[in-house]
């Protein structure tokens, strides 16, 4: 190793060179970065992950896309918009010559069809409830209904594939009666004047089998007008709607590739059809994605790249490594140990910036002794925030006593209720009246965390703190990114690392995690008053009003603790001087369509460092 850099030790450096060996080499991309854990998967509606959203962004495109420097919405798909005076209905012109990378237009249809899938109740998308401002979007998710109500049949025999195949629609009609019997509920739908009744597995005699009798989706404020033009109706104003048909969750999807290959063959390089600035052009599993220009978007000629990969890379230290060897350009987090160096380096290609982002640690609710808020309020009372950014961060992150980043001050008018500070009397206090005194009979409590060596040094260190604070005995399991979303949605945890990055600048994308039937609340956690409070802040025009019923909210969910805040996220990238291109911004989000790299400048950085 270079006597520049000799805080990179040589044992990681030569499991980098490994790492990058074992695999046959493609030839070299134009822009290589690290993206960290392996995919899930590249679907949009399946998703919520920071790795996944940098594909995805760059294979697909909404009606929107963020700038790339100050990431507000500018026309993509859509190439121009209408709102109604009341802000309530939105109207977009679909870009005339935007097409898929298999050269068929996208429609105003395929967004109809793309958003019907992504709200579906079979699909389960966590996303789905930033969707519900639409007008009927919620009830259709909710897979509920009542009699009187609009609803359309999809009959087992027809739904193979389920929302994948829309041939599974079969009638639309009224829904009349519910009957309740010992084989299954019975719903009698009147469809074209007649009662036809349905029971899922048709087991009384005189019923129709059927895969899901839902809310009509002709209801929903999603329609097709023309090829062109797609109005959405809203429920009541959303100050933030632009910039959320431009998050990639809300992208379209090609419907015949679905259609015709399947989940998640569709998703398979040979197969996918994209609308983005980049195709998919090869995957291999714990190695790289590489992505190739797409020709044929819109703005095909202000994408500079041809090549780029992404590389799956959960070892902090090797992501280092790859940089500093020249084999990667950019990377998204570096190790801990290694930050009050790197921010010396003359380069200044290491400058950590503030992010809207919460790194926190979710409980499990339903399981004792944690159902208990004193116990949940005592492990908060007994962590020391300052210690874990002093020792363990150490990039300049803020100790964080709320759900809300405190940075969101900068652009609204929003100062986040906060949990209590340390106060370990207090603490043990609250465990002993809630009958565990010096933490007997607690038993032991478990921190589930992903894979990485920044999230387990942190849990060691808060595993040490309840422990000496408290008399606790804690234990640590890690898991695989796949894994340990399982686990989390499934609640088979205690207490488990959660970071959430805001999708838009608003307290909403924070505390509306945490409602009673929001598909990421994780916790079990229900409170009435605050569902009620971020229901009314949803539907509040006002601005002023609006932001004090979040306020409310937020202290209720400080009070009763089903999150544990523990600091607030500051990015730490390094990318190179001749990557251009690559703006820092608080949700730190660099479309690769916008990235160029300077080839000279990239060769007097190489020589200067003797790489290759």
């Amino acid at each position: 190793m270079k006597a520049a850099i000799p805080y990179l030790v040589a044992a990681a450096a030569i499991a980098a060179m490994i790492w990058a060996m074992s695999f046959g080499s493609p030839p070299p991309a134009d822009f290589t970065f690290c993206n960290g854990e392996e995919i899930k998967t590249v679907a949009p509606a399946r998703v919520t992950g920071a790795p996944e959203g940098r594909i995805i962004r760059s294979l697909f495109e909404g009606l929107t896309r963020w700038n790339a420097e100050t990431l507000k919405p500018e026309p993509g798909m859509a190439e121009s918009w209408d709102i109604s005076e009341d802000k309530r209905t939105y109207t977009f012109h679909i870009r005339r010559g935007a097409v898929w990378s298999d050269g068929t237009p996208v429609t105003a249809h395929d967004f109809v069809w793309s958003w019907r899938r992504f709200l579906h109740p079979e699909i389960g998308a966590e996303y789905a409830n930033e969707m519900w401002y639409i007008v009927g979007s919620k009830k259709f998710t909710s897979g509920k209904v009542e009699v009187g109500d609009p609803v359309e049949v999809e009959l087992k025999e027809k739904a193979e594939g389920g929302p994948e195949h829309a041939a599974g629609i079969i009638a639309s009609g009224k829904l009349v009666a519910i009957e309740d019997h010992e084989d299954g509920t019975i719903y009698t739908v009147e469809i074209d004047g007649r009662a036809r009744r349905f029971q899922e597995n048709a087991a009384v005699e005189g019923t129709e089998a059927y895969n899901w009798l839902i809310y009509d989706f002709r209801q929903v404020g999603i329609h097709a007008l023309d090829e062109r033009t797609l109005e959405v109706t809203l429920k009541h104003p959303v100050p933030y709607f632009l910039n959320l048909v431009g998050f990639y969750p809300m992208s379209p999807v090609n419907r015949a590739c679905v259609e015709r290959h399947g989940y998640p063959a569709w998703t398979k390089p040979e197969n996918i059809v994209c609308n983005g600035a980049f195709q998919l052009e090869f995957r291999r599993i714990r190695d790289r994605i590489r992505l190739r220009k797409n020709p044929l978007y819109w703005d095909a000629r202000n994408v500079k790249l041809e090549t780029v990969d992404a590389l799956a890379i959960k070892s902090d230290t090797t992501m280092l490594n790859l940089y500093m060897t020249g084999e990667a350009d950019w990377i998204t987090t570096v190790p801990n140990t290694v930050i009050s160096k790197l921010a010396k380096r003359p380069q200044g290609d290491f400058a950590p910036a503030p992010y809207l982002a919460t790194y926190h640690y979710i409980i499990n609710v339903t399981r004792p002794p944690l159902d208990d808020a004193r116990v949940r309020r005592a492990l908060t009372l007994a962590l020391d925030r300052e210690q874990i950014v002093r020792d363990v961060t150490q990039a300049g992150q803020i100790p964080g006593r709320s759900m809300t980043p405190l940075e969101i001050r900068k652009y609204i008018d929003y100062d986040p209720p906060q949990c209590g500070k340390r106060n370990v009397k207090e603490a043990k206090r609250l465990l002993a009246e809630a009958g565990y005194p010096e933490g007997r009979g607690l038993g032991k409590v478990e921190i589930l965390y992903n894979t990485s060596e920044g999230h387990q040094t942190i849990a060691e260190v808060i595993q040490a703190q309840w422990k000496d604070a408290l008399g606790i005995n804690v234990g640590l399991r890690n898991q695989e990114w796949t894994a340990y979303l399982d686990s989390r949605q499934k609640k088979q945890y205690q207490v488990c690392r959660a970071g959430w990055i805001g999708d838009y600048v608003d307290p909403n994308t924070f505390l509306n995690l945490f409602v009673s039937d929001g598909p990421q609340n994780h916790t079990g956690w229900s409170n009435q008053e605050y569902d009620e409070l971020v229901k009314k802040a949803r539907g509040e025009p006002d601005d002023k009003k609006r932001l004090d019923y979040f306020r409310r909210a937020e202290r209720i969910l400080m009070d009763e603790l089903p999150v544990i805040p523990i600091y607030f996220y500051v990015s730490t990238s390094m990318v190179r001087p001749y990557v251009k291109g690559w703006y820092p911004n608080i949700q730190d989000v660099h479309p690769l369509r916008a990235i160029w790299i300077d080839r000279q400048q990239k060769a007097r950085v190489f020589k200067e460092e003797g790489l290759r």
